[in-house]
């Protein structure tokens, strides 16, 4: 029978997806290893693949189980002919040079009428709300992954003093609010309903969709946030 590595599981998501998962952490190395499985995938795509996905610490590729079974002809199924894939790709990934990591310095306001939730974060985390602005802006935060919407980066991990569930019902979140939730902090791309603590917002749009790159950041960036008043905010402010 064959054995799989223990650190990832392979598993199927219906008869068109497969997931390679490396735990259900939020972890620099796994995140790396991650962007170097996706890499050798890019580098070596099989006849049927349609997207590749990574998240925090899983891959999962989207396929045309028809045309994978034309091109391959595999002996035992779709499915254990990719497993092998991955565990190719895996094992192969490590041999890849880590791509030089990108900072991208992004202002925010904090200001009232900006930040919307700093006073009541600051309340539930039992902190002023100018050292959680401290807080916040004391370290830089890895682009761990892109979802939820276009250009939605989930960063993280900010400080331990920061933790905060996320909030009992969504409301109504403007385009460019930066938010925290559990350790992970974001910015709203769009105006859309959210769950997160709206602590800021910036004037630097996340998503332009007629432009040649649309989404701003993207996985393995480093991001630099900077403060700025409400006055510069609307000299820059494009998110309208």
């Amino acid at each position: 029978m064959h054995q799989q590595d223990a650190s990832y599981r392979i598993f199927s998501l219906g008869d068109a997806a497969i997931t390679l998962d490396l735990g259900n952490v939020i972890d620099p190395a796994l995140n790396r290893k991650v962007l170097a499985i996706r890499q050798q995938i890019m580098q070596h795509p099989f006849t049927g693949l349609l997207d590749c996905r990574i998240a925090y610490s899983s891959v999962t590729l989207v396929y045309d189980p028809v045309a994978v079974k034309k091109a391959y002809h595999p002996e035992h199924s779709v499915f254990a002919f990719l497993q092998q894939y991955l565990e190719t790709a895996y094992s192969q990934a490590n041999a890849l040079p880590e791509a030089a990591t990108r900072t991208v310095r992004i202002p925010v306001c904090y200001e009232e009428g900006y930040g919307v939730d700093l006073k009541a974060a600051a309340t539930q985390l039992k902190l002023s709300p100018e050292n959680l602005i401290k807080l916040h802006l004391s370290r830089s935060y890895r682009v761990y992954m892109i979802g939820f919407l276009p250009g939605f980066a989930y960063m993280g991990l900010t400080h331990e003093q920061l933790y905060i569930p996320r909030k009992a019902q969504p409301v109504p979140v403007k385009a460019g609010s930066v938010g925290i939730t559990g350790r992970q902090t974001g910015i709203y791309p769009l105006h859309c309903p959210g769950g997160w603590y709206i602590i800021g917002r910036t004037p630097q749009p996340l998503f332009e969709a007629s432009a040649d790159i649309p989404v701003l950041l993207q996985p393995g960036d480093e991001v630099q946030f900077y403060r700025i008043n409400g006055r510069e905010f609307e000299r820059l402010n494009k998110n309208g």
